[in-house]
């Protein structure tokens, strides 16, 4: 995600200059063919083109507030899932055991460090790739991805479950498909065997189990997100509204500039090719921002967030190295 900053104009015509270089041309034949060829039958009335133009901005409005809509979701349950993490290392830390010994630390350890293994299962889960996302599929999304880094696109899950699990854990969650989901299962047998051993009161039990029912309530928001995406029929009319608008405007203001004079009506050109790509740049938009999970350069940051919660933790138990923040690469994060 854009760490607080502005699109530059450069960024924007690079990222859209496919677009560009299309309504160029579509702008350029129209003209050529009315200039030299007298094909004034070319053009159309304005009017129609306008009517379903306004029809295209009204759909392309409702589709970016939703579209917007995920995103901000996204963002609000992923403040949810920072605050509920440093509420479970909270508690855990402070009542489990009655008395600080190495077993009930290294208990406290083991807990801690699981829920950061759940953190990456977590955003390497979301990170995985759906047949309707865009960011690696669409050419002018790809060559914009090389701009930033996505650390779950080329790194391995296990490696980095390693760090953090123990061998058993680690076989044993590797051997299933929702690997986060049975992480947080775990850590509620660790919990019950804690209960049974005495060295954890039955009040502070229930307390910290609805933390863990907490987090399988943000995960499977996570998930409704992620795997069900912005309904194909509003985003399919919406593609098919622009595209039609954008075929039409050129030969729409051709009566309209060839009223100035003869020369001006190669004016049509930059103000047709203008015109369409505003609107084409909207609805790339409004796709690109479908699924705020994939890993787009507007998308939620979940491997810088997930990067913070774990620093918190790491410091509740008094971890000897840290790892650093994640940097922003060209002002982006991840």
């Amino acid at each position: 995600m854009h760490s607080g900053r502005r699109y530059t104009f450069r960024e924007m015509m690079v990222w859209t200059r496919s677009d560009i270089y299309l309504m160029l041309f579509l702008s350029l034949i129209p003209v050529i063919l009315f200039y030299f060829m007298k094909w004034t039958w070319l053009a159309i009335p304005w009017v129609p083109v306008a009517m379903i133009g306004t029809a295209t901005a009204f759909i392309i409005g409702f589709r970016n507030t939703q579209t917007y809509n995920r995103v901000w979701e996204a963002r609000q349950i992923y403040g949810g899932i920072v605050n509920t993490s440093r509420s479970w290392g909270m508690l855990v830390k402070d009542f489990i055991g009655t008395a600080k010994t190495p077993e009930t630390d290294a208990v406290k350890r083991l807990m801690i460090r699981r829920h950061i293994g759940w953190l990456t299962a977590l955003r390497y889960q979301l990170r995985e790739q759906r047949t309707w996302e865009t960011a690696r599929v669409i050419p002018a999304n790809l060559r914009y991805s090389k701009n930033y880094t996505i650390a779950e696109w080329d790194g391995k899950l296990e490696e980095n479950l390693r760090a953090y699990l123990s061998e058993e854990d680690l076989g044993y969650i590797l051997s299933k498909k929702n690997r986060a989901t049975h992480l947080l299962g775990l850590q509620s047998k660790q919990l019950k065997r804690l209960k049974v051993q005495g060295l954890i009161e039955p009040l502070d039990y229930v307390e910290i189990e609805k933390l863990l029912i907490d987090m399988y309530d943000l995960q499977g928001r996570c998930e409704r997100i992620k795997n069900f995406p912005y309904p194909r029929q509003f985003a399919t009319i919406s593609q098919m509204l622009t595209r039609l608008f954008v075929c039409l405007v050129p030969f729409g203001v051709l009566n309209e500039f060839h009223k100035l004079g003869e020369w001006q009506l190669w004016l049509a050109v930059p103000f047709a090719a203008t015109v369409g790509w505003i609107f084409l740049t909207l609805e790339r938009v409004g796709e690109y921002t479908e699924n705020p999970f994939e890993g787009g350069a507007n998308d939620v940051p979940i491997t810088s967030i997930s990067r913070t919660i774990e620093i918190d933790l790491l410091e509740m138990i008094d971890e000897g190295h840290i790892p650093p923040p994640v940097a922003a690469v060209n002002q982006i994060l991840s």
